[in-house]
């Protein structure tokens, strides 16, 4: 059903691929359900608000309740990802990472983590931001990655079974 609703609400593609880094820092495309127009991608990586022009009538829905997520079980299957680890981020900002934060790449990624619990709000954070991209790279990614690096040395079967919980809780 919500790939018709993209199909009608939109031209262009129900999944949105991306190429994202991985495990051992080897690239990957993800995937997603398709939530904002064709070619947003080429206007800025960040998404900054609910009000960002380029998400589509569908995606304003689909991006509150992270159903465009949901794709990502295709990632699950091919090995690429798992349900909990840190999220793979793209390669221009990975670059940017220190050596220490380099360490969230020795797990695979995931399709959710605590990060993106308590960073549910990060694109109106971002939205109310004069630069936002500054804003992510020296606050919000570091942050990001602090948490995720705590998640590695604590991480067990039963704390990933309490973030897919919280996660479900959380969108709901």
């Amino acid at each position: 059903m919500l790939a018709i609703w993209i199909k009608l609400d939109s031209e262009g593609p129900v999944f949105y691929r991306q190429v994202r880094v991985g495990r051992n820092g080897i690239d990957f495309r993800i995937y997603k359900f398709r939530s904002m127009r064709v070619g947003s991608d080429k206007k800025g990586l960040l998404t900054v608000g609910e009000q960002d022009n380029r998400i589509t009538g569908s995606g304003s829905f689909i991006r509150k309740y992270k159903l465009d997520e949901l794709a990502q079980l295709i990632n699950v299957l091919f090995g690429d990802m798992s349900l909990v680890g840190p999220r793979p981020e793209v390669r221009r900002y990975v670059d940017l990472y220190s050596t220490e934060q380099l360490k969230v790449l020795s797990v695979r990624p995931g399709i959710t983590d605590i990060a993106s619990i308590e960073y549910m709000n990060e694109n109106a954070l971002l939205a109310g931001s004069d630069d936002p991209e500054k804003l992510y790279v020296e606050k919000v990614m570091p942050e990001k990655l602090s948490l995720n690096l705590d998640y590695i040395r604590t991480r067990s079967f039963v704390s990933d079974i309490g973030l897919i919980f919280e996660t479900i809780f959380k969108i709901g």
